[in-house]
């Protein structure tokens, strides 16, 4: 009896110690017979095995959610994987977009990347017809050589641009004072930052939410198994 119950302290302690979980089974108690280990084992083994297999979702925040391998052709009956991913992605890209244009400190060549010139052949971004260079933290050059003849429309986007800007043109060169950042001006900033913010996430949980409703249709014609597979992987999406 005092030798199986050591060898259930044994078997006790390597359930439920974390770390015993991530090393090898430990060797046999002094004494403990052949038989009655090997049953300890099986029955470890089996708690080890039923542990990696359980597929409770996780809980609480922080935690990072696991990628999903589905074949995208097997379940393209049920839900597009590839546009859902596709929709998530063009909401990033929007927000970035937005924050170049309307949250930055115009303090590098790149605050002016976005700009959309009207020309008479069609609309182009401001460094597709110029270059762009920083001249120093209070000035950014925009020169216009290659394409001479776009230097007032390039201006005129400059001006409107709602950056509160006002260039100024030598020749083919246009010159863009930056006005000095201000606390206020940073406060504004941040106010603009957290506003996209919140309309991005808006839109993701748009996205997800049809994608859900979308794959839930199909809750009576696929196993339970499919259905939890497809909702992770729109979640992991969505991170």
């Amino acid at each position: 009896m005092a030798m199986a119950l050591r060898c259930f302290r044994h078997l006790h302690s390597l359930l439920y110690s974390p770390l015993a979980m991530m090393r090898r089974l430990p060797q046999a108690p002094a004494g403990c017979p052949a038989l009655l280990l090997e049953g300890c084992r099986q029955c470890v083994h089996q708690v080890l095995l039923t542990r990696q297999l359980a597929t409770k979702k996780a809980k609480g925040k922080g935690q990072t959610q696991a990628k999903v391998n589905i074949n995208a052709a097997l379940v393209e009956d049920i839900i597009n994987l590839e546009a859902t991913n596709e929709d998530m992605q063009a909401v990033v890209e929007a927000l970035k977009e937005d924050f170049n244009k309307n949250v930055s400190v115009r303090t590098s060549p790149g605050a002016l990347d976005h700009i959309i010139v009207v020309t008479k052949d069609g609309k182009f971004p401001l460094n597709q017809l110029g270059q762009i260079s920083l001249k120093s933290p209070q000035l950014i050059i925009v020169n216009m050589t290659n394409f001479p003849e776009s230097t007032a429309a390039a201006m005129k986007a400059i001006r409107e641009s709602g950056m509160n800007l006002n260039p100024e043109v030598d020749g083919t060169l246009i010159r863009v004072p930056i006005p000095k950042v201000t606390r206020e001006h940073r406060e504004s900033l941040a106010k603009l930052a957290k506003q996209s913010t919140n309309k991005s996430k808006d839109a993701l949980r748009k996205v997800r939410s049809k994608s859900m409703n979308q794959v839930k249709k199909f809750k009576s014609k696929v196993s339970e198994d499919t259905i939890w597979l497809l909702e992770k992987q729109v979640i992991f999406f969505s991170f």
